[in-house]
């Protein structure tokens, strides 16, 4: 089962008793009773790969099942977890697929997306949380962009308000912003920056990133899917390959699956009037494709925990032109 482990602060955060003058003799049994009490854990281990529970809501952190194991962490937004994981309007990500492509008896597959998210705000609210669970020996593989489009601040709070947006680059720039949201002021910087955030913050616990161009649009232009290598998938790369870090052309990758299947083929593994989010058809697809481009690098550092089905996934290889376009009738 997946437990939960909801942020908080920590136990020194939390306001002290008021004393009371008056105190009161325990019963052995009552004793007993709070050191039973006192022996659980204030957060449970998580079994990656089982029928996911409902937690009273989506920003729950699922933590490594057996802390013993190597841990691959999962994070990213609403394509890779959407919602709490559970379906909901028919709407999955792919990192709720991925763990059977694993032997969890070697590894954990901890997906910890978040829905709504950009690099800057997973970065800023989540990854901490994250990155305190990791260890020597662990494993990052993140994808974003879809919500790094969003205005990066607004002039009035609504209920449509998210102010999570990004400086659409790479590079290193900055902007200061008083953000509407949280009234904090906050120093914003381009996506390329965050995600090399995420590479170098990794490493330093001793975990190995890699990173996802984000997964497309069921967008269409002369019989191909519109590729995003222009915008935040090309971005991704950018990063990646500055920091050195290995890099999963997913974008590419589902995108010439579906220029094969054609897009009346395609319509299935979305959710209409959902924008990017995908059926659980859609979602085992894209997870597919990932460990396509795992089993795609020239090191992959997974290879060695991969489970039999993964087995039956070729590996995936761009160095080969697109293929003609499949005409469907």
């Amino acid at each position: 089962m997946i437990t939960f482990e909801k942020e908080r602060p920590s136990l020194c955060q939390m306001k002290p008793m008021k004393q009371h003058s008056q105190q009161k003799s325990l019963s052995p049994k009552a004793v007993l009773s709070l050191c039973c009490l006192a022996a659980l854990p204030l957060c449970g281990f998580a079994q990656a790969n089982a029928e996911p529970l409902t937690p009273p809501d989506s920003h729950y952190l699922a933590m490594p099942a057996n802390p013993a194991l190597p841990t691959l962490f999962i994070i990213g937004d609403s394509t890779v977890r959407n919602g709490n994981g559970t379906g909901h309007g028919g709407q999955w990500g792919w990192g709720d697929f991925l763990a059977p492509y694993f032997d969890t008896n070697k590894i954990n597959v901890v997906n910890d997306a978040l829905g709504g998210t950009s690099s800057r705000t997973f970065y800023r609210d989540r990854w901490p949380g994250v990155k305190a669970m990791m260890k020597p020996g662990d494993f990052v593989i993140m994808q974003f962009g879809h919500n790094d489009s969003s205005p990066i601040n607004e002039k009035e709070a609504t209920p449509s308000t998210r102010a999570r947006g990004t400086i659409r680059s790479a590079g290193n720039e900055i902007e200061l912003v008083t953000n509407i949201l949280t009234k904090r002021f906050e120093v914003v910087h381009s996506f390329g920056w965050y995600e090399k955030q995420f590479i170098s913050e990794a490493r330093a616990r001793g975990a190995t990133p890699m990173v996802c161009s984000m997964i497309p649009h069921n967008r269409w232009k002369d019989g191909r899917v519109v590729r995003d290598k222009d915008s935040f998938a090309g971005w991704a790369e950018e990063a990646a390959h500055a920091e050195h870090a290995p890099f999963l052309d997913i974008n590419e990758i589902i995108a010439r699956r579906y220029d094969q299947m054609g897009e009346e083929a395609v319509k299935p593994l979305f959710i209409v009037g959902a924008g990017p989010h995908t059926s659980m058809a859609g979602a085992k697809a894209n997870a597919t494709c990932v460990v396509s481009a795992l089993k795609g690098l020239k090191q992959n550092p997974l290879a060695t925990y991969f489970s039999d089905k993964a087995e039956s996934v070729a590996p995936a290889d761009l160095s080969q032109p697109e293929p003609a376009i499949t005409k469907h009738d």
